[in-house]
């Protein structure tokens, strides 16, 4: 039923500047824009990440403060990515977290916008991404 990620959306009451934001986190600029909506692909399968003016949010939607699910974006160097969102104003919403003894760790920031962004190395997710079977 469930194929794969097709877009992770969070929402901005400022929209300009998340997208000034993610466009410097990410080193990319949006592949698509239209009003109230900026769109980055990202990572090795192009995942979708969507900006959505939070003029749009459904009704009793949460915005500005960290709720709900997190999302997990595979990294390959954990401390180094958590070391620069917090350079560029996230907030530590989880500080590192190793899970076990097989590889598996996260961490959480909250972007300057209220969403909470994980990242997470997972053994994995590589893999699965070179190819290998996984163990």
């Amino acid at each position: 039923m469930l194929r794969g990620l097709a877009t992770l959306s969070f929402w901005a009451h400022d929209l300009d500047a998340a997208k000034r934001w993610y466009t410097e986190l990410l080193g990319i600029e949006p592949y698509f824009e239209r009003p109230g909506y900026v769109e980055f692909r990202i990572g090795d399968r192009q995942d979708e990440l969507g900006i959505i003016d939070a003029r749009y949010a459904p009704p009793g939607a949460v915005i500005g403060t960290p709720s709900g699910v997190v999302a997990y974006w595979h990294v390959d160097d954990l401390p180094a990515a958590r070391r620069r969102l917090l350079e560029l104003g996230a907030k530590e919403y989880q500080p590192i977290t190793e899970w076990g003894d097989a590889g598996f760790a996260t961490a959480s920031v909250t972007d300057p916008f209220g969403n909470v962004l994980g990242v997470m190395y997972n053994p994995h997710y590589v893999e699965i991404t070179e190819g290998s079977e996984p163990a």
